[in-house]
Order: C-alpha cells, then sequence, then structure tokens
C-alpha cells in the first residue's frame, strides 16, 4: 500500500508560525513522525509540501494510479480551492482532509472546506496525531 501525504501552504513553517495554535513541533518532526509510523504499519508514503496551489493539484494528479490513499492538509486552501476538489474528485483516490487545530473553533471562514466533498473523513483538532488517524483509517480500509 501507498499513501501520498500532502501538505499545502504555511505547514512549512509549523514549530515558528502560532505555536499557540498549532504547536511546537516542526514540519521536520511532523515528517519523522508519519514515516516512522508508515514504516510501523508496513506501508509506502510519499511526502509533499507547497504553498502553491497549482503544485498540490499536479501531486493530486501525479498520484493517479500509483496511490492507494491521500492524507491531506490543503492549510488556507480548504476554505477557497475549487482546482484541489477537482482534482482529488478527478483521481478518485480515497483521501481524508486533515487540520491540527480545530477549525470549527476558530474564525467562521475555518468552518467552510471545499476539499471535504471529495474526502471521506475530515480529522480535526488532534494536532499532528490527527495525521496518524487518517492513515491508519486508509490502511484499514484497504484491509477491510
Amino acid at each position: 500500500m501507498k499513501l501520498l501525504v500532502i501538505n499545502g501552504p504555511n505547514l512549512n513553517m509549523l514549530g515558528i508560525r502560532e505555536p499557540g495554535i498549532y504547536g511546537r513541533e516542526t514540519y521536520a518532526d511532523l515528517c519523522r513522525k508519519i514515516r516512522e509510523h508508515a514504516e510501523e504499519k508496513g506501508v509506502e508514503v510519499e511526502l509533499f509540501q507547497s504553498n502553491h496551489e497549482g503544485d498540490l493539484v499536479d501531486a493530486i494528479q501525479g498520484a493517479f494510479g500509483n496511490t492507494d490513499g491521500i492524507v491531506i492538509n490543503p492549510g488556507a486552501y480548504t476554505h477557497t480551492s475549487v482546482a484541489i476538489l477537482d482534482a482529488l474528485k478527478a483521481v478518485s483516490i480515497p483521501a481524508i482532509e486533515v487540520h491540527i487545530s480545530d477549525v470549527d473553533a476558530r474564525e467562521p471562514f475555518r468552518r467552510i472546506s471545499y476539499v471535504r466533498l471529495a474526502c471521506r473523513q475530515t480529522i480535526s483538532g488532534h494536532g499532528t496525531d490527527g495525521y496518524l488517524e487518517a492513515m491508519d483509517a486508509l490502511i484499514g480500509e484497504e484491509k477491510g
């Protein structure tokens, strides 16, 4: 099984960006945590991060035919990107949306998610452990 973990804008700034909301764990820490979890579960994982919407669309499209599941934290594009929604719909790969903070408890605009329309579920407010939960859900779906 192969999973693609996609992170959108500003997630490369974890540990620096608003630590009261996103914690002190760095992006490197998150990547290490995801890779270790994938190794424990016996799955292949590819990590991708970009601050550019088109790059995220390209990564989703590039997963077609060679990836079994997508974990996606589109960052601010969650609330604005029909392009990412359309890419997820086009490839029809099982996807789970993840947010480190509880987006529903923040500003009203953060409660809108276009991406959610193409995802099996949303995990929000569980910190970076939400990525592991999403991976486990996709792995369980594959085995189930």
